[in-house]
């Protein structure tokens, strides 16, 4: 069996902020891709504004580096469970996978499922415990834990005996002792690690081809991009195809440009061998998990799987008083090709139409998923509503089934009591805790998702801010009766159309927590705080103070009014309950009801009363 030796293909896989992308930045640098001069940003490998804000991966992008006579090309995978479909794909197309590991937190609840999604796929494991120069790392620990949760989730002999190195991002520096005082000066022996223990792709160039796409891109001027790789044989550019379709349909294509991957371009090259990722283009109409075979050899590869959305919302047409004032897309036409456009590259994202053709139900794989899409939309100029998020209820052997989460938590002590019953509300089952012995607590928890949907909201609360909070999807499991979750507080209405003076919002103060500042336009139906008992009451804060010529004895003190709590686009959308929407436009987002008049919306309340 010939190999190309000259080749190694591997993914980075590790939970959120463990310093995936710092690595294949210092990857990069160390393997003199760049010029000298060249001046290269901070986690090069997330490109868009989104993932530069927020520090996360959300797609998956692909590197390669030239290391002595090999070439590697590297897949810096998301580490958030909503973006777990990009991981999945991402398995199909390596040999290899490099687990990173924080060298202070250990194994996390994403570290759980990224490494079960490469075992599953066989793939040989090299560990990498980074952050090595933290004063508080515990390398010994983190690896018997790494070690304990490989044999949990059935690894082989092979994959037991995985190599480790202890490596530190930031500073460029690796080892293969867990001295943090003994870091050699560069990356090497981790680059020797990958070629030594990475298998080599088989070369079977010769027999008929097999590509199969498992990401997808887009672009303006070629249309849709296939990116994965070459199982089999060769690909040339002008060759004439045929592209074996999801619904068993064939497709016949020429390639008109394959791209090889160098740094962080693409490079147009004339032919890929197998074992190579490349991105092609030329098939206006391709999918994920379709294979691209010679026309007189069709060959499907087995389809990929993709994990089904968890979570759905209603995306509408704004139709707020406030509609069309600051958003540059608001008819139903535009927002319905966005979402249409977005299923372009989305593979986990589902939108299906609604009785009203105003209106669109929107499915994804988890509230960050959602979230995201939201927010990337209001940046690009459309103004829309959306409605709460609400998790899909499923089928299961004849059992209505629902996604139930596996929640890691880590707490100081003396918040353990409060979170423990906070979650034993939403219907939680404790699975493990373990005391850290410096006063930090680990919980493990299996949680029904639509028990969390504002969870984290009530936990910062509850923990003054100090607990870390994971969860990741499950499984799907018989639903749980009763009510699960959800807010206790009612809400503070307005009932005018104006603007919130300071005199208004004093006088509602004691009533609640305000969320907007003075001198901001509301309108009537719009929710402008939080009420602190667990009805809904309607609030005049536009009311201004009347003037008089008559002084007071008590002369008017200067009175400071409380900070208003600004609530950001995911607190918004988990803040919401059944009969209220969340409207999103590029300057502002407001939290409303869904009946704006406080008569009508009492009128129903009565009906819904009567009917339950």
């Amino acid at each position: 069996m010939n190999l190309r030796n000259d080749l190694r293909n591997i993914a980075i896989i590790a939970h959120v902020d463990h310093g995936k992308t710092t690595l294949v930045d210092e990857l990069l640098k160390q393997s003199g891709i760049f010029r000298e001069n060249e001046q290269v940003s901070e986690r090069a490998m997330d490109s868009n504004d989104l993932e530069r804000e927020r520090g996360i991966t959300i797609l998956a992008k692909n590197t390669a580096i030239q290391y002595k006579d090999s070439r590697i090309n590297i897949l810096d995978t998301p580490g958030h469970a909503d973006f777990g479909g990009e991981v999945e794909r991402i398995m199909k197309m390596v040999d290899g996978v490099l687990l990173v590991v924080d060298a202070y937190e250990g194994c996390m609840p994403q570290t759980r499922f990224v490494l079960k999604k490469a075992l599953e796929q066989n793939l040989t494991p090299i560990v990498v415990v980074n952050k090595i120069d933290k004063p508080s790392a515990r390398p010994e620990e983190v690896i018997d834990e790494v070690l304990e949760l490989f044999i949990e989730l059935d690894a082989n002999d092979e994959q037991l005996e995985f190599p480790v190195v202890y490596a530190s991002a930031i500073n460029g520096t690796a080892s293969t002792d867990p001295d943090p005082e003994k870091q050699d000066e560069n990356m090497q022996c981790l680059y020797d690690s990958i070629i030594e223990h990475i298998p080599a792709p088989v070369d079977n160039s010769e027999e008929p081809l097999q590509f199969q796409v498992a990401l997808l891109d887009y672009n303006d001027y070629v249309g849709r991009i296939g990116i994965g790789r070459v199982f089999r044989g060769t690909m040339k550019v002008g060759q004439q195809v045929a592209l074996m379709k999801l619904d068993g349909s064939v497709k016949q294509f020429r390639v008109t440009k394959i791209f090889g991957f160098f740094g962080l371009k693409r490079e147009e090259i004339q032919e890929a061998k197998a074992g190579d990722l490349i991105a092609v283009s030329g098939m206006e109409d391709i999918n994920v998990g379709e294979t691209v075979c010679p026309v007189e050899h069709q060959d499907q590869l087995p389809v990929l799987r993709i994990d089904e959305p968890t979570l759905q919302m209603t995306f509408l047409v704004n139709n707020s008083p406030f509609a069309g004032r600051e958003g540059k897309y608001v008819t139903s036409r535009k927002i319905e090709e966005r979402l249409l456009a977005q299923l372009q590259t989305d593979v986990s994202l589902r939108v299906e139409p609604t009785d009203s053709p105003d209106a669109w139900t929107v499915s994804g794989r988890g509230e960050l998923h959602l979230s995201i899409l939201i927010e990337n939309m209001r940046r690009e100029g459309y103004e829309l509503q959306v409605s709460k998020p609400q998790v899909i209820i499923r089928e299961v052997d004849g059992v209505k089934s629902e996604p139930v989460e596996r929640v890691q938590i880590d707490i100081p002590e003396e918040y353990m009591g409060g979170v423990i019953e906070s979650l034993g509300q939403r219907k939680g089952e404790m699975l493990d805790m373990v005391n850290n012995g410096n006063g930090q607590v680990r919980l493990v928890f299996m949680v029904p998702a639509r028990g969390l949907i504002g969870y984290s909201t009530e936990f910062m609360t509850l923990t003054r801010g100090y607990g870390i909070i994971n969860h990741t999807f499950d499984s799907y499991q018989p639903l749980q009766k009763g009510r699960v979750g959800g807010r206790r507080q009612g809400v503070l209405v307005s009932m005018e159309t104006g603007k919130t003076s300071q005199y208004g919002i004093m006088q509602v103060e004691d009533r609640g927590i305000i969320f907007v500042e003075a001198g901001t336009e509301i309108y009537g139906g719009m929710i402008v705080g939080e009420h602190t008992r667990e009805n809904d009451i309607t609030v005049n804060i536009t009311k201004v103070k009347q003037a008089t010529n008559v002084r007071s004895a008590n002369k008017d003190q200067t009175v400071t009014i409380k900070k208003a709590r600004i609530m950001t686009l995911e607190e918004s959308l988990e803040y919401l309950n059944d009969d209220e929407y969340c409207e999103v436009t590029p300057e502002s987002i407001r939290l409303r009801k869904k009946i704006l008049d406080k008569n009508e919306r009492e009128r129903a309340e009565k009906k819904s009363k009567v009917s339950q």
